[in-house]
């Protein structure tokens, strides 16, 4: 039998997939799509997703083919200057096309042994006590001892398990494409930076990941579609330029033309016995702020170790119900904000002067830091009970002794920093590395770090760790 089947072979299942075959998880993704999709919502990662590709030795290929930026507070349209003191050793985002992000993680999965299946589309699941069953269009029978659906917004693993998805259907569409254009670049620049003074869902601008000579068209549609799977059409495209900027630029030869909206939605759980959501499958939002591919592999990176520890037998009790707990909410913030951001792109004067007044509070030093860990993600804290400042929180890149913090992560492993040489974690080396070493960073004697890089125990007692080592690690082993 399969350990974990994933259902959606994306940026979500990819990481997720890499993360269980660690850990020595038999894997296998089935993904719909026969070849990789060449459409790139997706557009970069933030600095927490930054992070979790330097935890797993991954930064390095994604900075040979990525350009860094700094946006402090990139809210609703608004860009402020990145802000100072943020807690972070990657004070940047990366600007990578999602096929490239997606085709990086392919390679990772397939160096680590993972299986993974196109053209396979799941149209039916059962679960039992010791597993579940899954169709596929074609027939197929697979059963594995857990199911994670990644298969995005449309989930059919979220329908068949009859998980409740509530929230609020699209108001707003927007079109959005990849094609050539006639006009020359200055006149395009100059037309795009006058529409954009009242209309910021509005951009035409040099496409990252296409030719010489392709644009990124993104411009408000008309209405909202009735069957928003249907892509549309280039005559779309063209009315709907010619309606805001009074020109089509000699928009054609589309690469891929797709449409967005801004419906907003949450799986009331993330968890039914042996299926799990993740990414969009769980939640559904305005792609305002970039967040939604972050959102996405941040889940699948807090649910790749717990779910490998319950296969192999040595998850403690309520731990993989931890991935709602602890996801569940940080989903919620994202819907909030993003709700908050399609307000203030508005071209209304109501939500004029509100971005007027939000641009001038992001001036102040702590607004523009608060939003910037907000948009981010490094300002997220898992409620582990009372304890240390540090305790929920991920901790940043430090700078050791001997090297780098993030260096002894490659594993996804738990790692115990000591700082003192006095504690231990006898009974629990096969799960957590014990790194004797020194920072100038860390004022705390000693921190335990989760596979996923949250802080579980700061101290010098060693009492104190025993006694936290079994709630996330499990029992110790003679």
């Amino acid at each position: 039998m399969i350990d974990v089947i994933i259902a959606g072979g994306g940026p979500t299942g990819l990481w997720l997939a890499s993360e269980l075959r660690l850990a020595g998880v038999h894997v296998v993704v089935l993904e719909r799509l026969t070849e990789p999709t060449r459409q790139s919502r997706g557009q970069g990662l933030h600095t927490r997703s930054v992070e979790m590709m330097d935890q797993r030795g991954l930064l390095g290929r994604f900075l040979a083919v990525s350009e860094k930026f700094q946006a402090g507070g990139l809210f609703g349209g608004i860009v402020k200057p990145w802000p100072d003191r943020l807690d972070t050793a990657h004070p940047y985002g990366l600007a990578t096309p999602q096929p490239v992000t997606e085709r990086l993680l392919n390679e990772r999965a397939l160096e680590l042994g993972t299986e993974i299946r196109r053209g396979c589309e799941v149209t039916g699941l059962s679960q039992d006590e010791d597993g579940v069953n899954v169709e596929l269009a074609d027939g197929t029978r697979l059963r594995s001892r857990y199911l994670v659906g990644c298969d995005g917004g449309r989930s059919v693993v979220r329908k068949q398990l009859g998980v409740g998805f509530p929230g609020e259907p699209s108001k707003v569409e927007t079109l959005l494409g990849d094609m050539e254009v006639t006009a020359d670049p200055a006149t395009i620049a100059a037309v795009v930076a006058e529409v954009r003074k009242t209309q910021l869902r509005f951009g035409v601008v040099p496409a990252k990941d296409g030719d010489e000579g392709t644009y990124r068209v993104v411009v408000p549609a008309d209405g909202v579609a009735e069957d928003r799977a249907t892509a549309p059409t280039l005559d779309d495209f063209k009315k709907q330029l010619r309606e805001f900027a009074g020109t089509d630029f000699g928009v054609h030869s589309p690469r891929w033309l797709s449409r967005f909206g801004d419906a907003t939605r949450q799986a009331e759980r993330y968890r039914v016995g042996r299926v799990l959501l993740a990414g969009d499958a769980a939640h559904i939002h305005s792609p305002t702020g970039g967040q939604g591919l972050n959102l996405g592999v941040q889940d699948a990176f807090n649910l790749g170790w717990k779910l490998a520890a319950a296969v192999n037998g040595w998850a403690p009790e309520g731990l993989l119900d931890s991935y709602h707990a602890e996801r569940h909410p940080v989903g919620a913030r994202v819907l909030e904000n993003t709700r908050a951001q399609i307000t203030l792109l508005g071209a209304e004067p109501g939500p004029t002067a509100l971005r007027e007044l939000f641009s001038k509070l992001m001036d102040f030093e702590e607004v523009n830091r608060y939003v910037t860990e907000l948009i981010t993600a490094v300002g997220i804290r898992y409620d582990f009970g009372e304890g240390h400042e540090l305790l929920g929180r991920r901790m940043r890149d430090l700078k050791l002794k001997q090297g780098r913090l993030y260096e002894l992560m490659h594993g996804g492993r738990g790692l115990l920093l000591d700082q003192t040489g006095r504690l231990s974690v006898a009974g629990w080396a096969d799960r957590v590395d014990h790194v004797v070493d020194v920072s100038e960073e860390l004022d705390v004697p000693g921190v335990l770090l989760r596979p996923d890089g949250h802080v579980a125990w700061a101290g010098a007692d060693q009492q104190g760790l025993l006694d936290r080592l079994p709630a996330w690690f499990g029992p110790a082993v003679s």
